[in-house]
């Protein structure tokens, strides 16, 4: 099971939200770049961003920091945020970026989430955020009447790289990820399916990698307040 830190982007700076609310952000550092670094450093293989603003705004708005990031380091990245159409998919692409994240176009236009995985095999996944098993789109802000798995099984045969699933009611919020419906979703689908939302302890990862199902976790918050040592975490998931 692959281990992505999180860094979430908003004016520029890595902040963690609760539970998605902006207004809720907690500021832990002025230089994405340098803690991308710090974690690529520590032994990470996978980076996974945000662009917390471009999902508000549909369309990027950290792109300087991102590209700050991707200058600074050498491990693949994941970004998500802001990219609901093919120029933006591509120009990420075209700049370094490893994989995109594909959230609230995957409801609102999945025939664009389908071409996309066509164009650029391997590097497109799909974001699905969820209040009680509903999807939620344009930044947490927006519910609908979408059932995860619904959605999920949707791109069975689309060939997308992944499926973030984020609990948005564990986000930030230190209480340990929704690891049932997680299972539950992994079960469901072929696509690897990759947990966001609360992972914030050692037995946390220990809980998602033991059901034999989930290819990743993301974690933020748990790394930057130090609930969660990143070296301790990836050996004791090489191990």
């Amino acid at each position: 099971m692959i281990l992505y830190p999180a860094i979430d982007l908003k004016d520029g700076q890595c902040v963690r939200l609760l539970r998605g609310e902006m207004d809720k952000a907690t500021v832990f550092g002025s230089d994405p770049a340098a803690q991308a670094l710090a974690f690529q450093q520590a032994g990470c293989n996978w980076l996974h961003l945000v662009d917390l603003n471009g999902a508000f705004a549909g369309q990027p708005v950290n792109g300087a920091a991102v590209e700050a990031i991707l200058a600074a380091t050498d491990v693949p990245a994941q970004l998500g945020g802001g990219i609901r159409d093919m120029a933006t998919i591509e120009m990420w692409l075209s700049r370094g970026l490893a994989r995109v994240i594909l959230g609230t176009v995957a409801v609102e236009n999945p025939d664009l989430v389908r071409q996309a995985a066509r164009a650029f095999p391997g590097q497109v996944a799909v974001g699905i955020d969820a209040r009680d098993g509903r999807v939620a789109t344009k930044g947490w802000a927006q519910e609908t009447d979408v059932m995860v798995t619904d959605l999920a099984k949707s791109f069975e045969d689309a060939g997308v790289a992944a499926i973030i699933y984020t609990d948005i009611n564990r986000d930030g919020a230190m209480q340990g990820p929704n690891v049932a419906a997680t299972q539950a979703l992994a079960r469901a689908v072929s696509i690897p399916v990759i947990a966001s939302g609360g992972v914030s302890s050692l037995a946390d990862l220990i809980a998602l990698r033991d059901t034999g199902v989930i290819a990743g976790a993301i974690s933020g918050r748990a790394l930057y307040d130090g609930a969660l040592d990143l070296g301790a975490a990836l050996a004791a998931l090489e191990g």
